[in-house]
């Protein structure tokens, strides 16, 4: 076994508007925090937010802000409302479900574009999603990326907690890091499970989620058997991937579902997830034994 240097990820270039942003920030929401986590960090510095709430997905909680409503297929009924908001800068932010093509409720915008939609679908996530920000960039908008409208969410290096991990549990975090980087090429999940060495758990469309609670059950029916208190999950962006969409996250129920699985502990990439309150992510893994530690993306086991 041998420990070998691995490339850092290539920085993202600035957009054009970088150090002179200015109006309003377009925010497509999905499901889950991180919208509003981002509408605040945003607000925080001056701008002002205006939401498209994807029907079926984003929180109705939203609608205190700014916002409308629209179907997943309406690019260019939702891209004239922003551009009517004076948007320029826009972010996709929150958990989204692939969609069926014929669920989406095409406009004629979309219409005309459904040859390009039916060839991204064709793909994994990072594909499909890189694609969407491509059509919506030919609308006249600059896509953004969360990390970049609200930095302040990125999870640093370094240990965020009470609890540390071990040498085993530093093995497990290398070995694990090295697999997402193999699998970039495939286009499937950020996150894996590595316990005493073992890659126990890939994660593919179910979600980070689905997948510690099919370790869990693993454990819990003994199919697999790792003590309590063994094993890490393991999140990091895939190599090549688009950093404006789908960055890695971790909430409180990430570090609630991974000690109801009885690991040690959450490893992420430093600056490469984000978490909407990380001080009550990292209270939440105190109270349950686990660490939360970020690590450069400089080592690999092979």
């Amino acid at each position: 076994m041998s420990v070998a240097a691995q490339p850092a990820p290539p920085e993202l270039t600035p957009p054009p508007s970088a150090g002179r942003d200015a109006g309003p920030v377009g925010i497509v929401a999905g499901g889950g925090a991180f919208p509003a986590a981002v509408a605040e960090a945003v607000r925080a510095q001056g701008r002002d937010v205006l939401f498209g709430l994807m029907t079926g997905f984003a929180d109705p909680a939203l609608e205190r802000y700014p916002h409308f409503w629209f179907r997943i297929g309406s690019l260019g009924s939702a891209t004239a409302k922003f551009r009517a908001g004076g948007v320029k800068d826009l972010v996709m932010v929150g958990t989204l479900t692939r969609p069926r093509v014929r669920d989406l409720g095409f406009d004629w915008t979309m219409l005309r574009l459904l040859p390009r939609i039916a060839a991204l679908f064709r793909g994994g996530d990072n594909h499909l999603l890189s694609g969407v920000l491509g059509l919506v960039e030919q609308q006249g908008f600059r896509m953004r990326g969360a990390h970049e409208v609200a930095p302040g969410l990125l999870l640093p290096e370094g240990v965020l907690g009470a609890h540390a991990p071990n040498a085993g549990d530093q093995h497990d975090i290398a070995k694990g890091l090295s697999l997402i980087a193999a699998l970039g090429d495939f286009d499937v999940g950020q996150a894996v499970i590595v316990v005493d060495g073992f890659v126990v758990a890939v994660e593919a469309a179910e979600g980070t989620d689905e997948m510690l609670a099919r370790y869990g059950a693993m454990r819990a029916s003994g199919r697999l058997r790792f003590a309590k208190g063994h094993g890490v999950l393991v999140k990091a962006p895939k190599p090549g991937q688009d950093r404006r969409v789908d960055l890695p996250s971790l909430g409180p129920r990430t570090v609630a579902r991974a000690a109801e699985a009885g690991l040690a502990g959450i490893a992420f990439e430093a600056g490469g997830a984000i978490v909407p309150d990380a001080e009550h992510l990292v209270a939440d893994a105190d109270a349950a034994g686990l660490f939360v530690v970020g690590i450069k993306p400089q080592v690999a086991v092979s």
